[in-house]
């Protein structure tokens, strides 16, 4: 085999360093928000366009059909999301009770900027731990997600969410927990 043989990779266009250094600390606040329980802080990191997804994802099918975005686990706007805030602080969120112990780990943060200059495309890849009261079981959710941060003079806000779940089948009960 010749060098000409050789398959080339090539790797994606390098982000602009600030604004990986941006995505990369927005996603690691709102990772940290979420795993200390401070939800209205967190809340406050949304932009009010919200689009917030869970596709299902099909077993059965090729790779590259295997995402069915005309069926959702979720789907939010940021008012389902308030709705189900707000439920969270009732004695009828059965799903959180007890309440969730979450870690959320993000790596392989990739940005993207666009033809629109407010707002870059974010990838990132996430494993949340998640175990409740003292039950020795706990759940592993992988999953990717594909956002959009909007980039405004109080920092970006989160304008999409696309959450492809690794798994066709979940192990944990419900998704109660945001990701």
């Amino acid at each position: 085999m010749t060098t000409t043989d050789t398959p080339r990779i090539v790797p994606p266009v390098s982000a602009n360093p600030e604004l990986q250094a941006l995505a990369t600390q927005f996603l690691a606040l709102e990772a940290r928000l979420l795993d200390e329980g401070r939800e209205e802080e967190w809340y406050g990191l949304l932009d009010d366009e919200l689009l917030y997804t869970v596709p299902i994802r099909q077993a059965a099918e090729p790779r590259s059909k295997e995402i069915d975005r005309n069926a959702f686990r979720v789907r939010d706007t940021k008012a389902h999301v308030r709705t189900r805030l707000d439920r969270l602080n009732t004695d009828h969120a059965y799903s959180e009770i007890p309440p969730s112990r979450t870690l959320r780990i993000v790596g392989s943060v990739e940005v993207e900027e666009i033809d629109r200059p407010d707002v870059i495309k974010v990838s990132s890849a996430l494993l949340v731990y998640r175990q409740r009261g003292i039950d020795p079981h706990f759940d592993l959710i992988p999953c990717r997600r594909y956002d959009q941060l909007r980039l405004t003079p109080s920092g970006p806000r989160l304008l999409s969410r696309e959450i492809v779940l690794t798994e066709t089948a979940l192990a944990t009960p419900n998704l109660g927990v945001f990701l």
